[in-house]
């Protein structure tokens, strides 16, 4: 889902190690093909479409169809339930206040996932690991888990800590399918992408909010970005345009015909 109102959080470039953290660390991960770096992107995670002419890359949601001849990545909504999909959950893995009341990312109307024990993270992982099944079935080269920030919108409920332990489970299956995985924004957290066994980066409004150089100090140019802005897409592309793979979309993320689409690139 799309973060558009995330704060700025903490540029610089990346250095050797940086670089050698690029090398997957197992023969699990080898099988695994990293997206195309500085690849001409697009993101329709709001509805498939015929993409435009000289695209290379294509996020797509686990539901629809991989786009032929072009890498894809397929997008889960691994950290919240989708906006009314309560009832598709255990009612004990929805994140409850100390009143019993399900905790609610408020921007999106998505109920949070509870990842504070070890079984919890076990059993959510499962379900989403049969999305990613789907997604390796169907196809996909990479799958893009979103919403890592979760516990950040969860009244203090959940850390950091726990959601690392959950991506890390979801990492180490997709790599076992074959799968490259990616960090969903969390710029925070990126220092710990090794440990847990993410391949690439997928940031939104890194350009707008100046924390491209974060991501790239510690993903190299495997980094891709998602602006929803003009301005923010101009200081990507002025700082990163022949390094990274950049696009400017509308923010529901819809499709060529309606009313508020958006594409355009560096």
């Amino acid at each position: 889902m799309r973060r558009v109102l995330l704060a700025s959080l903490a540029t610089a470039l990346a250095a050797t190690a940086g670089y050698s953290a690029l090398n997957l660390s197992s023969e699990a991960d080898a099988a695994a093909t990293l997206p195309p770096t500085h690849a001409k992107f697009d993101y329709q995670i709001g509805g498939a479409y015929t993409p435009p002419a000289g695209v290379q890359v294509v996020t797509r949601d686990w539901t629809a169809s991989p786009a032929a001849g072009l890498y894809n990545i397929c997008y889960i909504n691994a950290f919240q339930a989708q906006p009314g999909d309560e009832g598709s959950w255990s009612s004990d893995l929805l994140l409850r206040d100390a009143s019993g009341k399900i905790v609610y990312d408020a921007d999106w109307g998505e109920a949070l996932l509870d990842l504070r024990t070890a079984d919890k993270r076990s059993r959510i992982a499962a379900k989403v690991n049969g999305w990613t099944n789907t997604c390796a079935s169907k196809g996909y080269k990479a799958i893009e888990p979103d919403n890592y920030d979760s516990y950040t919108r969860s009244k203090n409920l959940l850390t950091a800590s726990q959601a690392k332990s959950y991506l890390t489970l979801l990492a180490t299956y997709a790599h076992s399918k074959n799968l490259a995985i990616g960090q969903k924004n969390t710029v925070e957290l990126a220092s710990s992408r090794t440990s847990i066994g993410l391949d690439f980066a997928v940031a939104e409004e890194c350009g707008q909010y100046d924390e491209c150089g974060d991501y790239v100090q510690y993903f190299g140019n495997n980094v891709i970005v998602i602006e929803y802005t003009n301005s923010g897409r101009t200081k990507a592309c002025s700082a990163y345009g022949s390094t990274l793979s950049i696009v400017q979309r509308d923010v529901d993320v819809s499709t060529p015909g309606s009313s508020g689409y958006v594409r355009k690139t560096c």
